[in-house]
């Protein structure tokens, strides 16, 4: 329950229903207060009401109020003659429909109450009153009376209470005319990506998570001059100058806001293409100018062509070193190859050259053989 002294006491009319409630604040202000002083002496500086026509301070006794006319003419209004105006709603928060929250422009909204209910009695109907709203998924809308005028309400539920918005009325809301840019722009749609890349990279965020900070700031220079102490020095805020490259802003944000939470930095959408140069030509000794002042980027320059000639020449050895090789490997197989085909046909001419030695051999013994027997049969005749 709620300690906090009631701004208004009265009712709810719910059709025949009646609950008794008071009204209390629902938000309260931690805005650091001022007071005016004398910046001499440092004395406070305060307002007296003094009557124009009799030059003297009034107490507030002596004020009433007074309704100034058009010719500046002020007409006095006592309480007497406000309560006998016609306003059913001077104690009572009287609901006269139920819509759709998303009906309630935001525009609308005023200051909040919470309706805390009048004692034991108002407890069932408050949480007929609750539940009944919790069920509809709606708002009611009320009127009731505050501070001497008839206003406009919303009732909603917060937790297990409900809450009452105070909302203007529909004629004190201006129309955005002339607020909105008529030069005529054109978004594209690379743009729109990006803010949605934005949007989706800032998310969302825990409301109880924020906090005032510019109070906080105040509240330490505060305490610093209560001691005595200089107060720090702030950091200076970013220029706010005109957005020249609107596309560069945008990808500035997003990748300010992925590195905040923590995401890896991604590359820039469209990086530059990569520059392509010729190696420095080979000069001969004689040809080359000579360098001066001794400039670490000739220096580097040196060095490297230095280092590239090496690696060349060292490719040129490997491969000249590779084709004697090959060249000295294939002769190698040539003559292998030719040997043993020399080898195998002398051979085989040798057995040729063996196998006609015999072959004649033979030959010959046989006809030595058939000149002996002839001899021999031609001795036997004679003989006989």
């Amino acid at each position: 329950m709620l300690h906090v002294r009631s701004i208004w006491n009265g009712a709810i009319s719910f059709g025949l229903v009646s609950i008794p409630i008071k009204l209390v604040n629902a938000t309260e202000s931690h805005s650091i207060s001022f007071r005016q002083i004398h910046t001499e002496d440092g004395g406070r500086i305060r307002y007296r009401k003094v009557c124009e026509l009799e030059e003297r301070e009034v107490t507030s006794a002596e004020i009433g109020k007074g309704y100034e006319d058009a010719d500046g003419t002020i007409i006095p209004i006592t309480d007497e003659d406000l309560s006998h105006l016609p306003l059913p709603t001077a104690r009572t928060i009287e609901i006269v429909a139920f819509v759709p929250a998303d009906r309630i422009d935001p525009l609308q909204m005023d200051a909040a109450y919470y309706l805390q209910a009048g004692g034991a009695p108002a407890a069932k109907p408050y949480t007929l009153l609750r539940e009944a709203l919790k069920r509809s998924n709606k708002v009611a809308i009320a009127k009731y009376a505050l501070r001497g005028r008839e206003r406009l309400g919303m009732l909603r539920v917060v937790g297990d209470a409900i809450a009452m918005h105070g909302l203007l009325w529909p004629d004190e809301v201006r129309a955005p005319e002339g607020v909105a840019p008529d030069t005529s722009v054109t978004v594209r749609d690379k743009e729109l990506d990006l803010a949605d890349a934005l949007m989706d990279t800032l998310g969302e965020v825990d409301l109880d998570d924020l906090h005032d900070e510019y109070r906080e700031a105040v509240e330490e220079v505060v305490a610093a001059k209560a001691a005595g102490e200089t107060p720090r020095e702030a950091p200076s805020a970013p220029s706010s100058g005109k957005v020249l490259d609107l596309m560069a802003a945008l990808e500035k944000s997003v990748r300010a806001a992925k590195e905040s939470r923590g995401e890896e930095r991604e590359p820039a959408a469209e990086p530059e293409a990569a520059k392509v140069s010729r190696l420095p030509q080979r000069t001969s000794a004689r040809s080359a100018p000579k360098q001066t002042g001794g400039k670490k980027s000739t220096s580097t320059a040196k060095k490297t062509t230095a280092a590239s000639r090496k690696s060349t020449q060292a490719a040129k050895k490997q491969a000249a070193s590779k084709s004697t090789a090959g060249a000295k490997t294939t002769a190698g197989t040539k003559t292998t190859a030719g040997a043993k085909s020399t080898a195998g046909a002398k051979s085989t001419a040798k057995k040729t050259a063996a196998k006609k030695a015999s072959t004649t051999a033979t030959a010959t013994a046989t006809a030595t053989e058939k000149k002996t027997a002839a001899k021999k049969t031609a001795t036997r005749k004679r003989t006989a």
